[in-house]
């Protein structure tokens, strides 16, 4: 069988026959790994273009590692890898995926942000991998575009780039550039852009290859449902804490919770005690604790700002319910954070 199209990526030309007798250059492939990146998320988008080149039984696709000083990096698990080049040396590269993962808020480093404006006048094809959309948006490359990130880093990136066209989707793909959340959704992405690149059974036959039975859309919500989440499967419970969870800024009062619920404050206090052997109170502080870390952890708002954006009404009344739900006050927080700044 040999199929062929020919898809215009930004301003490449990727060939699309993958086989029969008439081959084209493999499509060459940079992954930039940032410090601390999430390797599963790295597997996930480099895994399936191997599994295309068995399948297709010639190489589509080649691939090197970089890294912003050229030196071994590791992963947030530890694992190293031994890059081929640095950032910023000469290759010439169809597509370069970035990889990040926790910490790359504290990602600052020019040469890189410069290479890879370069590489975008180029037309090279850029794809952020889980973090990798923060490193994108620092050298000003997703300005326009359709974008997406790990959900653990969306409050981060959006009170540093207010204007970014964010999606919180799966994964996008907008002209020259495409991003994803992270996790496994790379293998949804690859699997899109198989399509798009080369021939939806090589797609297929690349999915089917990883035991990739049920392949997502882009638009296809990254977190589990409410119900997977906390393993509570009482409908008027849900309601209550999916309605929690969206008022973390101005929670709502018990009343309201019960109203909502079309029960008494007794019989919902009850509940919470019944399904998640907490007060009421208690759960929707640690959500509200929970927001606050992360707003800690990847934004510059000071203590006072991310106290009021979770429902306090003090910086102190926020800083002691902070260490006695973790043990540290939050200013530690942002200080231990701040000094493992990679800043190369």
């Amino acid at each position: 069988m040999s199929q062929s199209s020919t898809t215009q990526t930004g301003d490449r030309h990727v060939d699309a026959t993958w086989s029969g007798h008439h081959q084209s250059p493999a499509t060459r492939v940079g992954y930039l790994l940032i410090p601390s990146f999430a390797l599963l998320p790295y597997a996930s988008a480099i895994e399936p273009l191997r599994a295309a080149n068995t399948v297709a039984r010639h190489e589509l696709f080649s691939w090197v590692h970089l890294t912003p000083d050229g030196a071994p990096i590791k992963a947030s698990n530890g694992v190293t890898i031994v890059p081929e080049f640095r950032a910023g040396e000469t290759f010439d590269f169809d597509v370069v995926m970035v990889c990040a993962g926790s910490g790359v808020e504290n990602f600052d480093h020019a040469p890189t942000f410069s290479w890879l404006r370069a590489l975008a006048r180029q037309g090279v094809v850029l794809g952020g991998i889980s973090g990798g959309a923060y490193v994108l948006a620092r050298a000003g490359l997703l300005n326009g575009y359709r974008c997406t990130i790990h959900w653990d880093h969306i409050a981060g990136i959006v009170e540093e780039f207010p204007d970014l066209d964010l999606t919180g989707k799966l994964f996008e793909v907008d002209r020259d550039r495409f991003t994803c959340s992270g996790g496994i959704s790379p293998l949804d992405l690859l699997h899109h852009l198989m399509k798009t690149w080369h021939d939806p059974h090589l797609a297929a036959a690349m999915s089917d290859w990883f035991l990739h039975t049920s392949v997502r859309p882009g638009d296809a919500p990254q977190r589990m449902d409410i119900v997977q989440r906390t393993g509570i499967n009482h409908g008027k419970l849900l309601k209550v804490i999916s309605t929690m969870e969206q008022r973390l800024e101005e929670p709502a009062s018990r009343r309201e919770l019960a109203r909502l619920a079309g029960l008494s404050i007794r019989q919902l206090e009850r509940l919470f005690q019944s399904h998640t052997g907490s007060t009421l109170a208690a759960y929707y502080l640690r959500l509200r604790l929970e927001r606050s870390r992360n707003l800690l952890r990847q934004t510059t708002m000071s203590v006072l700002e991310v106290a009021l954006s979770c429902g306090f009404i003090s910086a102190s009344h926020f800083s002691r319910a902070y260490r006695s739900h973790f043990g540290h006050p939050p200013k530690q927080e942002r200080a231990h954070d701040r000094s493992s700044a990679m800043t190369l």
